[in-house]
């Protein structure tokens, strides 16, 4: 095999496997074991948002620095500050998790920057985009198995078992990436950079462009509200599923998780590539959203069989929302500073995951975990509305 999937880059998959194995099992152990400490849904949703909330606010930064050390010296330490945080939580409770889970935020910050520039600048550019949608898929898989492992070490053997395999995958994940090695393709050409203060001075001017690009504003609007919708399933499904009668937050996840990875396979050839607004096509993927939230919350009612039919709609959507954005944007975005727009861009997914926990927790404090499912199905389909583009104002070029 050769290009994306020679050996090398394969290595790089594998490492994005063993390391987002730990959030598979940590996305259904958080919340139970902080409901067992008599917490909140408000304090559970704090302490499942400051991961995301973290990697929101060190991606800016993250990409300034492996640019400047190279991704392989930063790879080597952010694996040492992973394995630290997942160690802190085999010996801390509730406030020792929030530490860990800020601290993994940081980590993936700068873990998932070094491998997609590792990768970007390794692969020739014909291949790039296959080397992307790999390490995508391989950062997805963890979460097919990961949810049921994780109930089945709750159920059986409380927090020993789930200490033993923290501190294996810190441990594996660890002597793994240290193995790897990332080759620049001769085709890269590595250009000069602007001093720090003009860089800086570049992102702080783009922030402004959230609001007056339209385009930007539409995707980032859209992105957002999607991701707070996939941040209250990845926070509040092991706390809710238990409410229903054979509801189980493992086979939920694992359906979810299943579905993106078929469904990015079997679609990638849909999503739009032509630098122009498909209305419809958005509508109906907003639309398949607000349909996986509505099965959710009015699972309670109608049972097991809508609530997993809303699994495989939101692994759906999932798989759709942010390749399709992600590539609109690459289209439409002014060349001089499209990595900064698009950075600023995934920044609101993670901005709307970490919002997921943090706003929806005291919802479902006030009124239940149905109803907070059901708001987020309304803000569902306040974006289908929003999706359309009524006067074609987001016609962009090639």
């Amino acid at each position: 095999m050769s290009g994306a999937l020679s050996w090398p880059f394969l290595r790089l998959y594998i490492l994005a496997l063993f390391y987002f194995s730990a959030n598979a099992i940590l996305n259904v152990i958080i919340p139970l074991r902080g409901e067992s400490l008599g917490a909140s849904s408000t304090v559970i949703g704090l302490v499942m948002g400051a991961y995301m909330f973290t990697t929101m606010f060190f991606r800016p930064w993250a990409g300034q620095i492996i640019q400047k050390h190279g991704p392989i010296k930063v790879l080597r330490i952010i694996l040492i500050l992973n394995g630290l945080a997942l160690i802190l939580y085999t010996f801390t409770g509730l406030g020792g998790y929030f530490v860990a889970r800020a601290l993994q935020g940081v980590s993936t910050a700068f873990f998932s920057m070094a491998l997609q520039i590792g990768i970007i600048d390794a692969l020739p550019e014909k291949d790039r985009s296959q080397g992307i949608s790999y390490y995508s898929l391989f950062s997805y898989i963890p979460g097919i198995a990961g949810p049921v492992l994780a109930l089945g070490l709750w159920n059986t053997g409380g927090m020993d078992y789930f200490s033993i395999f923290m501190i294996a995958i810190a441990m594996v994940t660890g002597l793994f990436g240290y193995s790897v090695r990332i080759d620049k393709t001769k085709e890269h050409v590595t250009e000069t950079t602007p001093g720090q203060s003009g860089q800086k001075s570049k992102m702080l001017e783009s922030f402004g462009e959230l609001v007056r690009n339209p385009f930007l504003f539409k995707c980032s609007v859209i992105m957002l509200i999607s991701s707070i919708i996939f941040g209250a399933i990845t926070a509040f499904i092991p706390l809710y599923a238990p409410q229903l009668n054979n509801g189980n937050a493992g086979v939920f996840l694992m359906i979810q998780a299943a579905v993106v990875v078929v469904a990015r396979i079997l679609l990638r050839k849909r999503i739009p590539s032509d630098g122009r607004w498909h209305s419809s096509f958005m509508m109906g993927t907003m639309l398949l959203l607000t349909l996986a939230a509505a099965c959710v919350g009015f699972s309670i009612q109608a049972g097991a069989i809508i609530f997993y039919l809303g699994a495989g709609l939101m692994g759906i959507a999932q798989a759709i929302v942010y390749p399709t954005l992600t590539t609109y944007l690459s289209f439409v975005l002014p060349p001089s500073n499209r990595n900064i727009l698009i950075g600023l861009f995934i920044a609101t997914a993670d901005l709307g995951v970490s919002l997921g926990g943090v706003m929806m927790g005291p919802v479902a404090d006030v009124l239940s975990f149905s109803w907070m499912y059901i708001i987020c199905a309304i803000l569902g389909t306040a974006m289908i509305v929003f999706a359309y583009d009524r006067r074609g104002l987001l016609i962009g070029t090639k």
